[in-house]
């Protein structure tokens, strides 16, 4: 609900609370209580005219002057002064103008019924008061409330969309070494994995900007990447690959599975040694699963990003901030192979 929808919602609020406060005499009748005559009415309505007095005068502006404020004393005094001021003038109406009996001269009550008036009314003034405080302290927290999540939300997306930017380039730099390295070693590979690339590019500059795609798109793009880099692997290295067929259309966040994808080219392949890298993506309910396993080779020095270099950890942050509760991911060496497990719920999604 936008902000202007909530006031007028609050307003409306108002207006039909009112308008049951001032029709009570029509839900009130009955073979012993006929309905009130017009100046009857007319009595009837000082009070609630009153209350509506004391309670907007508290609303637009004692609260916000001088309750929010801390000035208790002032507003606790200005009150009784406004409180004291309708009762008295209630109080002159119905001795002189509107007397219970239009048809007679207006009779002089006795002081004690003038102390009981001011007595037992003087509570339910106070009572308006309150709930005049509470609904404008309740509204007044509900909008601090909405702004604080908008604010919240802002700064999410802008944290989603660095981190997403941050992905961008590394994944750029990561197939950009591959095709360079192809095209010392076949140049027509090499034109037809730019051609991949920029279809992949496309995905991830445009199709990806936006807060979910279909797994089937993932999934396409996933294999894709996989493709392209599968053409420079050498004879040695056994890739395995499972992918789902027929992929749902189930939302998902996107880019999530590259960086463990990545992780798994970039260090689970050694030029002289046996190696392996075992992909494994499907579909379980609502429930997609990633497991990536490879052959252990982490890079040496400044260039060793295995398991905490920007790929795994942007991936942790940005889990945490879509699917914070909805996601599993686990990471780590096991003797010599590196294993990546992520599931999430996309029941949310």
């Amino acid at each position: 609900m936008t902000a202007s929808q909530s006031k007028i919602t609050g307003w409306l609020i108002h207006v039909t609370v009112w308008a049951v406060i001032f029709g009570m005499p029509l839900f009130l009748t009955g073979p012993n209580r006929p309905l009130m005559n017009g100046p009857q009415y007319v009595r009837f309505l000082l009070v609630p005219i009153s209350f509506m007095a004391v309670f907007y005068t508290n609303y637009f502006l004692l609260i916000d002057r001088y309750l929010t404020t801390r000035r208790f004393g002032r507003y606790a005094g200005y009150n009784l002064l406004l409180i004291a001021s309708v009762m008295v003038l209630v109080h002159l109406l119905f001795r002189y103008v509107l007397p219970p009996d239009l048809h007679h001269p207006p009779m002089v009550r006795p002081w004690q019924h003038t102390v009981r008036f001011f007595a037992g009314n003087l509570a339910l003034y106070l009572l308006v008061v309150g709930v005049s405080v509470a609904i404008r302290m309740t509204s007044g927290w509900y909008r601090a409330e909405a702004a604080r999540k908008e604010l919240e939300h802002s700064h999410t997306q802008a944290e989603l969309q660095n981190l997403k930017s941050q992905l961008n380039p590394h994944f750029l730099f990561n197939t950009l070494n591959n095709i360079y390295s192809l095209i010392q070693l076949d140049t027509d590979r090499a034109q037809q994995a730019v051609h991949d690339l920029s279809r992949l590019l496309r995905y991830v500059l445009y199709d990806s900007s936006r807060p979910t795609v279909p797994v089937a798109a993932e999934i396409g793009f996933l294999r894709d990447y996989i493709e392209l880099m599968r053409i420079r692997l050498p004879r040695h290295v056994k890739l395995v690959l499972s992918l789902p067929d027929e992929p749902s259309q189930r939302l998902v966040a996107p880019l999530l599975f590259i960086s463990l994808v990545e992780n798994a080219f970039k260090h689970g392949v050694d030029n002289d040694r046996a190696s392996y890298i075992a992909i494994d993506i499907h579909e379980i309910g609502n429930q997609l699963i990633g497991r990536i396993e490879n052959s252990y080779f982490p890079k040496s020095g400044a260039s060793d990003r295995s398991g905490s270099g920007i790929g795994l950890s942007n991936l942790t942050k940005r889990l945490e901030m879509i699917y914070p509760g909805h996601y599993t991911l686990e990471y780590g060496r096991t003797g010599d192979a590196f294993t990546a497990l992520l599931c999430i719920n996309l029941t949310e999604s």
